[in-house]
């Protein structure tokens, strides 16, 4: 079976300086060669370094590096998913607090919901459990979004590594 190539992009919000190390190893053996990481201070938390780092692999890469840092106390990361031929793309959140949040990416980088998530979170709003604004939101990560924003934030003026689509 041919495995179709695609690309994402890693990135390091937040990790305590020891911890550095470790989230290389991880990500290194998920992709089968030693990243080069450029670390920087993480103005947003002190004590911590931020990072990001381009990858290509099969298809599925993304769960990869993702099950490979997730639980780690402490970290604060992204990892993407470029669509590739015959699969959609993932998007990857994890915070301390919040664990992780997996989302379907289309070819825009749009989260696509499935139909059944939305009718769920329909019925629990029907029944007054929540709003269904509060379930969209969780649908769309947006709790992942408000933590991680401000540790975005403090990575603007680092260099930015466009990606273009695999063929």
């Amino acid at each position: 079976m041919t495995r179709s190539a695609t690309r994402g992009v890693v990135y390091i919000h937040s990790a305590p300086s020891a911890l550095c190390p470790h989230v290389e190893w991880a990500v290194g053996g998920v992709l089968g060669m030693a990243p080069q990481f450029e670390w920087t201070p993480q103005p947003a938390q002190a004590g911590t370094y931020r990072t990001e780092y381009s990858w290509v692999g099969d298809q599925g890469t993304g769960a990869a590096i993702t099950s490979a840092l997730r639980g780690w106390n402490h970290l604060r990361f992204e990892v993407t998913e470029e669509a590739s031929s015959g699969t959609e793309g993932a998007r990857f959140c994890a915070t301390p607090a919040l664990g992780v949040f997996h989302a379907v990416t289309g070819l825009h980088g749009d989260i696509m919901i499935p139909e059944d998530r939305l009718k769920a979170a329909v019925v629990k709003a029907s029944l007054g459990e929540t709003t269904l604004e509060l379930e969209v939101d969780k649908l769309l990560g947006k709790p992942w979004d408000d933590e991680l924003e401000t540790f975005r934030h403090a990575g603007d003026g680092v260099a930015v590594r466009w990606l273009h689509q695999v063929v």
